[in-house]
């Protein structure tokens, strides 16, 4: 039976006055079920009945019509979350939920990474999500607010990637994309079962020249998966990560040539002289260890290793307009890194009460071998190394969380960790006193982040929920580098700067309107002390500061509709209020003029509101698949005295395909056309860029083309 096509508001006032109509209590069970989440609880649970703003990108909107390559292609559709395509490869994509990580310049920074519990985020909180091929992915959960806080070193939110499993009939596969830029990918694929043992192989090849100029770029990838049924009770899951990678860097453009059409597509002069780019490779293994003692109680332990190389080409004369006025230096570091979790699972019963309970240990370990030489120095090539260290990130945590059933509706969530970071710098280029005298220290940080929340099922289709917790963000080494920048010069490690400290408080509803049509809304409000901002930015280099308080406040909703006739609708809106509260001075050019920055100037690179929606419509017997999807951002500012910003902006895209399925043989092809309306937009800002390099222009038109084949035997 079919549920009466009621109005949220009149849902939650029926709710709350007890009037709901008899039809709605005495209908069958048919609803619709929402996706099963683990993050939130770290045991697999309806994410309708917690108490935690949460949500699953599943595989078709992963790998329908998608390059996937960067998870900026999938994040779009989750409200809360921001995710810019910065249309170049030798950065990540920008990331933020809620606001945290907006100031990121490289990586991902506030918030949490993670493959099938494995940590794609060091101890110190960067993130590289980069390491995992998308088309090795099934599902993406997203979490925000104060529940991400059980994670450790992070504010914004927990991302974490689900690899697929494998087939119980072995298959194989093959998928070539081609597009516009003279863009290439190919994935092959093999996956399947043996006696005891599960397995998932993926490598993939991608290369494009990019729309603006040097931004050329290719990348290796190859993901195996074998997971190991020793019985019933153990299970022992390896997953292995490789990729290698080198990319151009265009830098970001001054306003006159972001927004001239002859001019948007093209990079400073100084890109090219310094030649700025950058190489990595990064090998990870981890491995999932289970044993069920029994059906109450499981333990886990998750190990893992792994190693990372980045060698950078930075200018450090952005404005340079010949070869004779570039400078350039080689960021060189060699990482190692190690770590793991332990966990113990428990549930069972209070009386008559059902409960889950949740007891970990969490320690991780980095060790950067920095050197960083001078290439060029106006013009002429000089090869000095004005910089060599180690920089040791490591954390201690304990942590433990679980929940209670007080009635049949309503359910009291928990928990706390206690987070330990220490960064540790050992300076080895001393060549006399003060910045270039010893310059090794180390900074510890902890504190204990308690989170509370409870969810009342006011009726069979209504949930309403609140939580409340504790947040830590620590300085990452890239923000504790140098204290100082001024003229260009660096000096000593920043080991001065204190952690971020933030309240979280989130109210929320989640609800079925009819069974095909679920909602969600969430309002949180989110207050930190000792905000990490920017300081100055000269010659590529950049040091930070505290910025005393500032406040976040905000709406995230989203809707999800199974209609008639094959169509299905989808819609998620962000409204992000982040503002400075305490006013501060910061530098705001490369020339070292200082400027005030005043109590509620927004956050830069915060959007005030955030739109996306999707139509999709399916004709099954023809294998025909379409959508059409509109994005709308508000305009962003780039700078902390807000005198500056990138305007907003509409886009829509398009993808259609056709789906065969050919007794042992499946074939896909699919058309994806991006920016349909060809609209100059800003897809991304370097916020506070000392050289005014704010804007990276957004990719007008383009296309992507896509054929796979995938047998069973």
């Amino acid at each position: 039976m079919r549920a009466p096509r009621l109005t949220p508001l009149y849902i939650a006032l029926s709710a709350v006055f007890g009037n709901l109509p008899q039809a709605m209590a005495d209908e069958e069970k048919t609803l619709t079920l929402s996706p099963v989440v683990v993050t939130a609880t770290r045991q697999a649970q309806n994410s309708f009945d917690l108490p935690v703003a949460i949500d699953v990108i599943e595989q078709k909107n992963i790998k329908d019509g998608q390059l996937q390559m960067n998870l900026s292609e999938s994040l779009i559709r989750v409200p809360g979350v921001t995710a810019q395509n910065r249309t170049q490869q030798a950065q990540d994509p920008q990331i933020s939920s809620r606001g945290f990580g907006s100031r990121s310049s490289f990586g991902v920074r506030g918030i949490r990474i993670y493959v099938d519990g494995i940590p794609l985020t060091m101890p110190d909180g960067q993130g590289q999500p980069g390491v995992m091929d998308l088309s090795a992915i099934k599902s993406i959960e997203v979490m925000r607010g104060p529940f991400s806080s059980l994670y450790g070193n992070s504010s914004g939110g927990v991302i974490q990637m689900f690899t697929q499993d494998a087939p119980a009939t072995p298959t194989i596969g093959a998928t070539t994309m081609f597009g516009s830029y003279n863009t290439k990918r190919n994935v092959l694929e093999a996956a399947g079962q043996l006696e005891g043992l599960e397995y998932s192989l993926n490598v993939s090849n991608y290369e494009s020249d990019g729309y603006r100029a040097n931004s050329s770029s290719n990348k290796q990838m190859a993901t195996a998966k074998f997971k190991f049924n020793l019985n019933e009770d153990t299970k022992v899951t390896t997953l292995v990560n490789w990729f290698d990678q080198e990319a151009q860097d265009p830098l970001g453009l001054d306003r006159a040539r972001a927004f001239s059409n002859a001019t948007r597509d093209k990079v400073v002069s100084a890109a090219l002289f310094a030649n700025t780019s950058v190489k990595r490779d990064h090998t990870q293994v981890g491995f999932n260890i289970e044993h069920a003692f029994n059906e109450n109680n499981k333990i886990s332990f998750i190990p893992y290793v792994g190693s990372r190389n980045n060698a950078q080409i930075l200018t450090t004369t952005a404005t340079a307009t010949t070869l004779a006025a570039t400078s350039s230096r080689l960021s060189e570091i060699s990482r190692e890194f190690y770590g793991a979790d332990l966990r113990w699972d428990n549930k069972g019963s209070l009386g008559n009460l059902p409960y889950q309970i949740t007891l970990g240990l969490n320690y991780g370990k980095s060790t950067d071998d920095r050197k960083d030489t001078n290439l060029l120095r106006l013009g002429s090539i000089v090869n000095t190394p004005n910089r060599l260290e180690q920089n040791i990130s490591s954390n201690f945590d304990q942590y433990l969380q679980g929940n209670l059933s007080i009635t049949p509706n309503l359910d009291l969530h928990a928990g706390a960790r206690h987070t330990k970071v220490k960064l540790e710098v050992q300076d080895n280029f001393i060549t006399g006193t003060g910045s270039n005298g010893d310059n090794s220290g180390n900074v510890e940080y902890q504190k204990t982040t308690p989170v509370v929340g409870i969810i009342w099922k006011a009726t069979e289709k209504l949930n309403f929920y609140a939580n409340f917790g504790k947040g830590f963000e620590t300085p990452t080494f890239i923000e504790a580098a140098f204290d100082n920048v001024t003229g260009g010069v660096a000096s000593k490690p920043n080991l001065s700067l204190k952690a971020a400290e933030s309240t979280n408080i989130e109210l929320g509803a989640k609800a079925f309107i009819t069974d095909d049509i679920r909602a969600n809304v969430t309002l949180f409000k989110v207050d930190t002390d000792n905000e990490i901002v920017t300081r100055q930015t000269v010659s590529g280099r950049s040091s930070y500061q505290n910025a005393g308080k500032t406040k976040r406040t905000g709406i995230e909703a989203s809707i999800d509709a199974n209609l008639d006739n094959n169509i299905t609708v989808f819609a998620a809106y962000t409204l992000l209020n982040a503002k400075f509260d305490d006013p501060f001075v910061t530098v705001i050019n490369a020339a070292g003029t200082t400027g005030p920055v005043n109590s509620g100037n927004r956050i830069p690179g915060t959007y005030k509101s955030q739109v996306y929606g999707e139509i999709a419509w399916k004709y099954p017997s023809l294998g025909f698949f379409s959508a059409l999807e509109g994005r709308h951002n508000s305009q962003v500012y780039v700078n902390d005295i807000n005198t500056d910003k990138a305007p907003s902006y509409t886009i829509f895209n398009i993808r259609a395909g056709f789906e065969q399925n050919l007794t042992k043989w499946r074939f896909k092809q699919y058309v994806r056309i991006e920016n349909i309306t060809d609209k100059d937009y800003i897809g991304s800002v370097r916020v506070n860029d000392g050289n005014a390099l704010f804007f990276e222009p957004a990719a007008g038109r383009n296309y992507l083309l896509g054929l796979t084949a995938q047998y069973k035997f």
